[in-house]
């Protein structure tokens, strides 16, 4: 990790009723090539209500592998960006925060290295729903102009997306839990329910608003989806449902099922392979996209 920069607490957005938005910036060693490095937009986790930029969740940071710095390690410039809580807006605020965050870097593109055409985003849990929404939604009507945001408008567009255990149906969700859940999208007050103002139940339009299925089309961007079998927060069918709609539309999609696997990659024996197997992947597929570029 010699020579990477690490560029703390930018402001990217000042949202309207509510604190400015920040990002950690992640420049590599070495020189620039020509055209600008890859860039990847990091969204955390933490069920819409919780978190903060550049980290991963307890247990992931845990590990100590530091995965962001892994992936600036490979080349890439990582912006790793906050959003409104639920606590402090509901949806749509969350996907138009990452929206500006995306179009604030395609916007500094020349300041720090980056190369516009090679920005993708990455994002665990709440942050992989917003990954797959930015990928699906670039550019349409019902979140044009990052609407209640004092961010830079612009392309939003991402060439990529990796998203780990995502919530991808806001409806399904609860019905498609495990037996030994410890969270559900229907329970009274869920995450899934604080963050679109009402039980999903009660409310079928704003579940399928928030939900990253809806917006299925044919020219989605590649996406990896990688998800515990045994993930008692998320179920992985909320994977593996949007990789067969992505595939039947004719996209590119990779999925990634790590037996045994729970959120955040907590296995029984306690070990960290999951999560590096997870890390793994991420870097390989994004290496391969901006190849392709």
């Amino acid at each position: 990790m010699t020579g990477l920069r690490i560029l703390k607490g930018i402001e990217f957005a000042r949202p309207r009723n509510a604190e400015p938005l920040l990002l950690d910036l992640y420049l590599p060693a070495g020189e620039t090539h020509q055209g600008g490095r890859p860039a990847v937009v990091h969204l955390h986790g933490g069920g819409w209500r919780m978190g903060e930029r550049s980290s991963l969740g307890p247990a992931v940071d845990g590990f100590g592998l530091s995965p962001l710095k892994l992936l600036a390690d490979a080349g890439f410039v990582v912006a790793s960006a906050d959003y409104r809580l639920s606590t402090v807006a509901t949806f749509p605020a969350q996907l138009l925060d990452a929206k500006a965050a995306v179009a604030w870097l395609r916007a500094h593109a020349a300041e720090y290295g980056v190369d516009p055409q090679r920005v993708y985003a990455w994002g665990d849990s709440a942050g992989g729903h917003l990954a797959s929404l930015l990928g699906l939604t670039a550019g349409t009507a019902d979140f044009a102009g990052h609407a209640g945001n004092d961010g830079p408008d612009g392309d939003d567009s991402v060439a990529g997306v990796v998203a780990w255990y995502p919530p991808t149906d806001l409806l399904r969700m609860g019905e498609q839990a495990r037996p030994d859940a410890v969270a559900r999208a229907d329970d009274p007050g869920s995450r899934e329910a604080l963050l679109i103002g009402a039980q999903p139940a009660d409310a079928p339009d704003k579940a399928r608003a928030a939900s990253p299925l809806t917006y299925i089309h044919a020219d989605a961007p590649p996406f990896l989806l990688i998800h515990g079998t045994a993930d008692r927060f998320v179920p992985v069918a909320q994977s593996t449902s949007l990789a067969e709609a992505l595939e039947g539309a004719g996209n590119d999609v990779e999925l990634l099922l790590l037996d045994g696997s729970d959120h955040m990659w907590a296995n029984p024996d306690g070990s960290s392979e999951a999560a590096e197997k997870a890390i793994a992947a991420t870097i390989d597929f994004l290496r391969r996209q901006a190849m392709r570029h």
